[in-house]
């Protein structure tokens, strides 16, 4: 990864250059602190929500069940019930904590329903796909900076209070603060994950994109390249999506990396010279062949898929 993309690029000190497996470069813009605030704010709103109705629910379960019990006359087995309804509260209570960021950060858009509203989204430093790994531990790390203080707190007696408080308030204020301790805006999760939140604002296709799919369907002379099922099979959504961004920023340099590793990773030789060509054939057809597979109920999340 490099440090930084060219002078003649840079739109902001927030923007770097994302270096993918396969040689390409990418132009991206790190989060702003506000940002990944902003985001956190509202996943914790909508955790918050979702726990709050998960609660209502087993409290309306649990009444309803005890009284039921009580009138056949079954003490034990209300007390039963009562005990697996707290169970099944405290897992509640724990997936929603862990599993709301494991189960947004690891599916395609890389992000929590909070992340998506502000516009960021998490991404591995070393351009690849975000791993399992990568994700469990940036959140676990969570625990650690956010809910390990308030837990500490809870925990201390009266006559600790003041000296809880006061500690806790220290270790909170170390990890919110680890943002504004480096460049990258990066937390201690992300440190050790290997990854980071940069910035995904919703843009629409360009016209020439979309339309070059549909022009050969309507019988418009075809694509100077064709690809078979097995050359585009090679690849998946995450990599249409790179194609995307690099057709759009449009740089040569760019274009030509990007052909050169196409066309080795499928086993072409064609297309050198006309590297725009190349790639605007391959990507309509792949995103052809993508959304036919996706209509008979398969799907291709990445090359790895």
């Amino acid at each position: 990864m490099s440090p930084a993309v060219p002078e003649r690029l840079r739109r902001s000190t927030r923007d770097r250059e994302l270096v993918t497996p396969e040689g390409i470069a990418l132009p991206i813009t790190v989060a702003s602190k506000g940002a990944r605030a902003g985001a956190l704010i509202m996943d914790l709103a909508f955790i918050t929500f979702l726990q709050i109705v998960t609660m209502i629910t087993l409290a309306s379960i649990a009444f309803g069940g005890l009284a039921n019990f009580f009138e056949a006359g079954d003490k034990a087995g209300g007390i039963g019930a009562l005990e697996f309804l707290f169970v099944l509260w405290i897992i509640a209570m724990f997936l929603f904590r862990n599993a709301y960021f494991l189960f947004f950060e690891l599916g395609p858009r890389g992000a929590t329903p909070g992340k998506r509203l502000v516009g960021v989204r998490v991404a591995a430093r070393d351009g690849g796909r975000l791993s399992v790994e990568m994700v469990i531990a940036r959140n676990l790390l969570r625990d650690i900076e956010l809910f390990l203080p308030l837990v500490f707190i809870a925990s201390a007696g009266d006559e600790d209070a003041g000296a809880a408080m006061l500690a806790g308030a220290a270790w909170f204020l170390i990890f919110a603060l680890f943002p504004f301790w480096n460049k990258d805006r990066l937390r201690a999760g992300d440190i050790v994950a290997g990854s980071w939140v940069v910035e995904q604002p919703k843009r629409k296709l360009e016209a020439a994109m979309s339309a070059t799919q549909e022009e050969d369907v309507d019988g418009a002379p075809a694509p100077a390249f064709r690809f078979s099922d097995e050359e585009l099979d090679v690849y998946g959504e995450y990599e249409l999506q790179t194609l995307e961004r690099v057709l759009r920023e449009n740089r040569p340099e760019a274009l030509a990396n990007v052909r050169q590793a196409i066309a080795g990773k499928i086993g072409r030789t064609d297309g050198e010279g006309e590297e725009r060509a190349f790639l605007d054939a391959y990507y309509s057809q792949l995103r052809a062949r993508l959304e036919t597979r996706m209509r008979l109920g398969e799907r291709k999340a990445d090359k790895f898929a």
